[in-house]
């Protein structure tokens, strides 16, 4: 047995993200390493590391089968790659056509999925890595024509074989990681949401939403990573107890995400009335506890413990006897007010049981639908139909794949042109650094020069301190683990671990101090490239798009209000419909506040809408909240039943409305608020609430009166955007 003071460290080691997959990197690259030592061949290491590397990351999230499956499918398709490079090195036409149509092809895939897009990319980049080495070797000799495939191959299998035998052992270990990301994520989002209540005049609002907003798209990738590594575990595993307690977490955390998203009232007017009372700082203190407890959920995940969750228990009494207090000095004018509050306090009071129950997901009922979305493609019909519909000029995929493949072609040509050492990082610089649009282009681009030069100088100073060949064998394995377990946040640190990786392993070999100056140059180089590229090869500047994202955002609310609606009438049902419709309104709400995060980055010229999609943004964010709370208070049916033809009218108008001004954004068109038929509209709901006695229908019209008057300054900002839009188009013609 371990003591105490070793076993924490490790557990917590254990529950870092990159750590897992740092030592399964580590094992494969000391294996390769120790080989070549004992075989006195150190002439095999550059290509086994590459192999290794490029097997690391074209790994993807699956169960042991499948990863097996695409452990096949990806040493085919490195050692036909590599085989391809060998027969056509020195043929530079055939190759040039070669590497052009290829890296087409491959980029191409990624308009199937997420799994044939990083294998896709590892081939493409194990077709470099072979490139560097046989340049390493001054070319091909006839009859070494199988070494180098055979070695970038032997190392990739090597890495998948450890993958593999790692994914049967502690297949469920990701998963767990990724649900205690989602409640880490939620946390973030509840704490962001009580800064809204803070009881204070003159509070900056609107930068609040916009934070809340940005926080949403966070917790929308975390939601959607869990659900598919969820779903690729069921395929076939239906009825395994941890596999379903993992599912039922996923489903709580969904309800809390809806329950915590509602919006009940504008928080400014609750500030406005209740100045001198405690309800507001008790909602605020109500949800930041919420918040905590939904980070103290994430870490008794993590490290398999029981959590507390008594201080938001005591922080919704407290909240309970303010409302309470209110309520008995019977003040006419607070009437509308503490109803709303009432509902703020019964969403948050489910929202508590929510919290409760992630203690125990078991007790969840097991008759309630939890079949997911399979968004895979079925079959090779359906992968054609994907890359055909792909296959247009308005497609970014399509866009991405031709401006790479000219992308390559020019460094190739350029390479061929002034013949520099070591040319071929050139291609490999512009690989990892042309991106899909200009704002992570340049990103990267700045940070592999960065890293680079970083990566550079520390090889510099460690291999003349430490000439030893053994002791630079070991800087080079830390250097390539510290790669793995850096680039997803940290990809300056990432580059420049590899950089020294690569100094390390070619001083091995030969003079790790002429790769020097070569690899900077080569970098810049490289880089130059690819940033020209993107600027001038089919750019596809997000800001020229963002009316039709904001138009996609408005359909999809228009989807959810409809499946609301339909709960309303029939009665609440967590069925597949209902939560895809609510995933795909969150969905576009979080792709649209990516996309405003892509347009802050690009130049000044293309960022004239960034201020006027923020703006659509908060409003269409805040609607989203309003529907959220619409959907969060479903009760048995009979709310609104069918029979209530007026309630359902309202919201099928509104659902209506919805969808016209997405069409009008959507087309560039003058965009026509009906701002007297929608206030009208709100008066009246709000009327009929404050006759109705039963609380269900009356939260239902009166949420319904929110989304109308909200729908006033959606239209408003939609309107603005979409004549900007216009006169952009013009400017273009």
């Amino acid at each position: 047995m371990l003591p105490t003071s070793l076993t924490q460290p490790l557990r917590r080691l254990w529950t870092l993200e990159p750590f897992a997959y740092s030592l399964r990197v580590f094992i494969a690259l000391a294996g390769a390493m120790a080989t070549c030592w004992y075989l006195d061949d150190m002439g095999k290491l550059i290509p086994l590391f590459l192999g290794i590397i490029a097997s690391a990351l074209a790994e993807t999230d699956d169960t042991w089968q499948g990863r097996l499956q695409a452990l096949l499918v990806t040493l085919v398709c490195f050692g036909v790659a590599a085989l391809s490079v060998e027969l056509t090195f020195a043929h530079p036409l055939a190759f040039a056509v070669g590497l052009g149509v290829s890296s087409f092809a491959m980029t191409m895939l990624g308009a199937v999925g997420q799994r044939y897009a990083t294998i896709a990319t590892a081939t493409l980049i194990l077709a470099i890595y072979t490139m560097i080495s046989l340049e390493q070797r001054d070319g091909v000799a006839l009859g070494e024509l199988w070494r180098e495939p055979l070695l970038l191959v032997s190392g990739a299998a090597w890495y998948g074989a450890i993958s593999v035998v790692w994914c049967a052992l502690f297949s469920r270990h990701p998963l767990k990681l990724s649900l205690a990301q989602v409640f880490r994520e939620l946390g973030v989002y509840l704490s962001l949401k009580s800064a809204l209540f803070e009881p204070l005049r003159g509070l900056d609002i609107e930068q609040r939403r916009l934070a809340l907003a940005r926080q949403n798209g966070r917790v929308v990738a975390a939601l959607n990573q869990s659900k598919e590594m969820i779903f690729r575990r069921l395929e076939g595993q239906r009825g395994g107890r941890k596999l379903n307690r993992y599912l039922r977490l996923y489903f709580i955390a969904q309800d809390i995400h809806e329950r915590a998203s509602s919006s009940h009232y504008p928080y400014g007017e609750l500030a406005e009335a209740f100045f001198h009372h405690d309800i507001l700082f008790r909602a605020q203190r109500l949800l930041d506890q919420q918040g905590r407890t939904c980070k103290a959920l994430s870490r008794a995940l993590l490290l398999d413990r029981p959590f507390d969750h008594g201080q938001s228990a005591q922080a919704l009494e407290d909240l309970n006897a303010s409302l309470a207090h209110l309520r008995a000095q019977q003040r006419d004018e607070w009437r509308d007010l503490l109803r709303s509050l009432a509902a703020l306090a019964d969403n948050l009071a489910t929202l508590e049981d929510k919290l409760a129950s992630a203690d125990n997901p078991d007790a969840r009922a097991d008759n309630e639908d939890s079949s997911l979305f399979d968004r895979s493609p079925r079959g090779l019909g359906d992968i054609a139909d994907r890359l055909r519909s792909h296959l247009t000029l308005s497609s970014p995929v399509f866009r991405h794949a031709l401006r790479l493949s000219v992308t390559l072609l020019a460094g190739y040509g350029v390479l061929h042109w002034i013949h520099p050492t070591q040319g071929y990082w050139i291609l490999l610089t512009s690989v990892f650094v042309c991106r899909p649009n200009f704002g992570a282009t340049r990103r990267f681009l700045r940070q592999r020069i960065q890293g680079t030069v970083l990566g550079l100088i520390a090889g510099w100073a460690l291999i003349t301190l430490f000439p030893a060949e053994p002791i630079q064998a070991l800087i080079a394995v830390a250097a390539g683990v510290a790669f793995f377990a850096t680039r997803a946040r940290h990809y300056t640190l990432a580059t420049a671990a590899i950089t020294l990786m690569v100094l390390c392993c070619f001083n091995q070999v030969g003079d790790g101090f002429g790769l020097i100056w070569p690899r900077l140059f080569d970098t810049l180089l490289g880089a130059a490239i690819a940033g020209l590229a993107v600027l001038v090869i089919l750019p596809d500047w997000q800001g020229r798009g963002l009316h039709r994202q904001a138009a996609t955002t408005l359909e999809a609310s228009a989807a959810y209000l409809r499946a609301i609606l339909a709960q309303y009438a029939q009665g609440k049902r967590d069925d597949l419909a209902y939560r895809l419709a609510r995933r795909n309104a969150h969905n576009a709400d979080a792709t649209l506040s990516t996309s405003l995060g892509n347009v802050l980055l690009e130049p000044g010229h293309f960022r004239k809408d960034a201020d006027l999609g923020l703006r659509f943004l908060v409003q269409s964010h805040t609607l989203l909240g309003y529907l959220s709370a619409l959907g969060a208070h479903r009760g048995a049916a009979g709310a609104a039943g069918a029979n209530d033809a007026a309630v359902m009218a309202a919201g099928e108008e509104v659902a209506d409305t919805l969808e016209h001004l997405a069409r009008q954004l959507a087309a560039r068109a003058t965009v026509a608020v009906p701002e007297a038929a929608l206030m009208s509209h709100a008066r009246a709901l709000e009327a009929a609430a404050a006759e109705e006695a039963g609380d269900e229908r009356r939260l239902l019209q009166t949420q319904l009166a929110l989304v109308s008057r909200q729908l006033v300054a959606v239209g408003e900002s939609a309107e603005r955007l979409s004549a900007q839009a216009s006169r952009e188009q013009g400017d273009l013609k």
